[in-house]
């Protein structure tokens, strides 16, 4: 098996479970060398209570033919983060690709609950989470990276810039949090480029993670079966194929021209020629638009 990446040192920032996990173990795929962290360890559990963990992603990615290394880390910590890249400055003395997943804020919104009437210390506290926490990440792990040209940043969101340009995402608290992230990845391209980096915003469409397959009572192996609650959920896809952007972007020798940028996983499968799993390419945030907003009924003909 090719692996492009070998001799690379990634950092995914929120790997235990779901878009993380999956990107982690893409990389490894690819050969590189990937530092995966997260609050959930085998002997301690986040305020999600998931059982995924980062020793779990370790293993997957020395699986798939990587180097997973485990290091529990709160991103909202900035000593802890510190003390994460001196680790792997010591270990590896570079680092080539930062993944900023970290989240942890899928129990603190409320869907369509305005502002006034959303928790206060949850929607701060989602705030944190999603936005504080990959500013802290970036300040303490960008001048590792920028050691060696051609390093790569991707702010892992939900949603292209177009599209939460024009629609409301789900609370104002959400909405705001993914919409901080887009900006962070064109202000990091404005930061990086002259530098000879490339900063990227990116997301998943409709993600099977861990929590949607549970949510929908659900296993990988039968996801098909919650088309009969959820029709749209057709155009949904593994948590790896957004891995496989990743790893495609870290590959390409002339990522600078997505420097700053907006990128969805189905629309870099169209320019890279990857797919996921299963063989289809789905364009979710396509399907999203001319489908399912468009009130039309569930059919990913044409759109995977």
């Amino acid at each position: 098996m090719s692996q492009p990446l070998q001799g690379k040192v990634a950092l995914v920032a929120g790997a235990s479970r779901g878009a993380g996990r999956g990107t982690a173990v893409e990389l490894g795929a690819a050969g590189a060398t990937v530092y995966v962290t997260g609050r959930t360890t085998r002997e301690k559990r986040s305020e999600y209570d998931r059982p995924e963990t980062i020793e779990d992603t370790a293993d997957l990615v020395t699986e798939a033919g990587g180097h997973g290394i485990a290091v529990p880390t709160d991103h909202l910590d900035p000593a802890q983060v510190r003390t994460l890249v001196d680790r792997v400055a010591d270990e590896q003395g570079r680092l080539d690709i930062l993944v900023n997943d970290i989240w942890g804020g899928e129990k603190l919104f409320a869907w369509d609950s305005p502002l006034w009437e959303h928790d206060l210390d949850n929607g701060l506290r989602l705030l944190r989470l999603a936005v504080e926490t990959h500013a802290i990440t970036s300040h303490h792990a960008l001048p590792l990276l920028l050691r060696h040209p051609g390093g790569l940043v991707v702010e892992m969101t939900d949603g292209t810039a177009e599209y939460n340009r024009d629609n409301y995402r789900v609370s104002f608290f959400y909405d705001l949090a993914k919409s901080s992230v887009l900006r962070m990845a064109f202000a990091l391209g404005h930061e990086l480029g002259p530098r000879g980096a490339t900063a990227v915003a990116l997301t998943p469409g409709w993600l099977r993670s861990e929590m949607m397959l549970d949510h929908y009572e659900v296993r990988e192996e039968n996801w098909r079966d919650a088309l009969e609650i959820v029709p749209h959920f057709a155009i949904s896809e593994t948590p790896r194929y957004v891995g496989r952007a990743v790893a495609a972007l870290a590959d390409d020798p002339d990522v600078a021209r997505f420097n700053g940028e907006s990128l969805s996983s189905g629309g870099l499968a169209q320019v890279y020629g990857f797919t996921d799993l299963d063989g289809s390419r789905p364009d979710a945030w396509r399907y999203l638009v001319e489908v399912q907003d468009a009130g039309k009924p569930a059919d990913v003909t044409g759109y995977r």
